[in-house]
């Protein structure tokens, strides 16, 4: 008897989109719950193991580099492969969701690189999932273009040879995607967007110069790196394109994955292409795996927390020397200001800033950087440009100067500033801003001229916990307690009626957003992250 035939992934609770047929084709469902049955156990695994290690932090709170994976780090010997053309000059890369007029933007910004963006930047609505992968293959294909119905403008592609170089990321192991199901369980986020991606572009883009390149988030560890080379080794040979065709670049965004940069980038090894610096995230995972170790760990108001920092200078140096050393790309982080249409002293101040930011990362090493906005994307360059000339990258400058020990990298006390009454504020303010944005399907949003996406709103609601569980006293003498979190949110939520009116309030979805982030705030149980309860509340 033959085996029987394998169960096909089932589309649950979704409405049918336009031409939803050239995304979720018979052959890539397929590919896709190949990948799950392969891998989702792995991953499994993998999220339970994040959970013990979380556990073993609590319980020591502490971190080092790993003695088991010692002989890895000694061995000088092995590097990452040699970078594709298109990825080896890396100097700007822009941010963003995969909506049609972004797609157009990125590509024409100007930048390098344009991370393409299905995970913080994107709520993943199954419109933004499926709609996000049809404007990258027809992109691809030339087949793009878009009239704004407000303004009237209308977009279109530059001359191919003109456009940046797509890294897609795909979400985080973390995530599923509800409305993907093989036998009534879900696939994960991730398989789902890589699945999708690789399967519809991979030739495409080996036929254009290019290939199939990513950003893997929220990696925790160097094992989570080894199950994405084994997905990439299975996927190649799936569609028989060649071994080391698929190139990756890992967010060092948690604070655990900061311990294993080199066993991450040794994992990845043939497939790697480099190691990134995000800010909010990481700062994020901070507070997340020591938010019980005590007034230590306490973190000040989010924008006192610069990349000049002891700890995050640590954490910086020692990822270009990591890259260095073993041939990798290392890209900087994020500007997040978006340049205001009215007011040209706000503009004058924020470039500075951004100049400043990007200046120190050239200086220091870093091969690349990232911006939000496509005006940001000349400075940038010009920070880079004033480094590099005309190389595509600095790598062979080694920062064997560079020497980090275990716990500067967790020294979150060498830093003066403290939190402030304003910033709890700030924090209620973004983060209420922000969700409400999200549950209608927005995931990168402008708020107070700054580019936030869901990594902003982890640390807003991460830092207001952190602060009531810590009995911060605050400048004026207020005590951080879950009654002030509400009586600022409440007023914050009045506010912005007032500010709005009352029929694009009652229009949006205000007072989920202010329930959401009181929850997630002030729930005892700290959730791991805050897209898995707003996830549920997604249209």
């Amino acid at each position: 008897m033959s085996a029987p035939a394998p169960s096909p992934l089932a589309i649950v609770d979704a409405e049918p989109l336009p031409r939803q047929d050239e995304v979720l084709t018979k052959a890539a469902l397929a590919f896709v719950a190949e990948l799950h049955r392969q891998f989702t156990p792995r991953r499994d695994e993998l999220l339970a193991r994040r959970g013990e290690r979380r556990a073993e932090i609590a319980r020591t709170s502490t971190l080092d580099f790993l003695p088991e994976t010692a002989a890895i780090r000694a061995d000088d010997s092995w590097k990452v492969a040699p970078a594709p053309a298109a990825l080896n000059d890396r100097r700007v890369e822009i941010t963003g969701p995969t909506d049609r007029k972004m797609t157009i933007n990125a590509l024409n910004s100007g930048a390098k690189v344009w991370l393409a963006d299905f995970e913080d930047a994107s709520a993943p609505t199954w419109e933004n999932v499926v709609l996000g992968q049809l404007n990258l293959i027809d992109a691809y294909t030339r087949n793009i273009d878009f009239t704004d119905p407000r303004s009237g403008k209308s977009y279109a592609l530059k001359p191919t040879g003109e456009l940046a170089t797509v890294v897609t990321r795909p979400r985080g192991w973390h995530l599923n995607e509800r409305h993907l199901q093989l036998d009534g369980t879900p696939v994960p986020g991730a398989l789902v967007d890589f699945g999708l991606y690789f399967f519809h572009n991979a030739q495409r883009l080996i036929d254009l110069g290019k290939g199939p390149y990513f950003y893997l988030p929220k990696t925790e560890s160097h094992l989570e790196a080894r199950l994405w080379n084994d997905i990439f080794v299975f996927a190649q040979d799936y569609v028989g394109i060649p071994q080391g065709t698929i190139r990756a670049t890992v967010l060092i965004e948690t604070i655990t994955a900061a311990y294993e940069m080199e066993e991450i980038l040794y994992e990845l090894r043939d497939h790697a292409s480099g190691l990134n610096a995000g800010r909010w995230d990481y700062l994020f995972s901070i507070v997340k795996n020591f938010r019980d170790g005590g007034a230590k760990f306490v973190l000040p108001d989010r924008n006192a927390v610069t990349m000049t920092a002891p700890f995050m200078r640590a954490y910086t140096e020692l990822l270009v020397r990591t890259c260095h050393k073993r041939g990798a790309h290392a890209i900087g982080g994020m500007a997040a200001f978006i340049p205001s249409r009215r007011d040209a002293e706000v503009n004058k101040v924020a470039f500075e800033k951004v100049k400043a930011d990007k200046d120190r990362e050239a200086h220091d090493g870093f091969d690349g950087s990232w911006v939000a906005h496509p005006d940001l994307v000349p400075i940038a360059m010009a920070s880079f440009d004033a480094v590099l000339g005309e190389k595509p990258n600095q790598k062979d400058r080694l920062r064997e100067d560079v020497s980090v020990a275990a716990g500067d990298l967790i020294a979150i006390d060498t830093l003066d500033a403290k939190p402030t009454y304003d910033g709890l504020r700030n924090a209620v303010a973004v983060g209420i801003r922000y969700i409400e944005a999200w549950l209608r399907g927005m995931g990168a949003v402008a708020i107070f001229n700054l580019m936030e996406d869901a990594a902003t709103a982890e640390i807003s609601r991460s830092q207001i916990w952190q602060w009531i569980n810590a009995d911060v006293v605050f400048e004026n003498g207020e005590h951080a307690t879950a009654d002030l979190a509400r009586r600022v949110a409440a007023e914050e939520l009045a506010a912005i009626r007032a500010e709005i009116g009352d029929e694009a309030f009652d229009a949006g979805k205000w007072q989920q957003a202010h329930d959401l982030l009181l929850q997630v705030s002030l729930d005892q149980d700290y959730a791991d992250f805050l897209t898995l309860p707003a996830y549920e509340q997604l249209g």
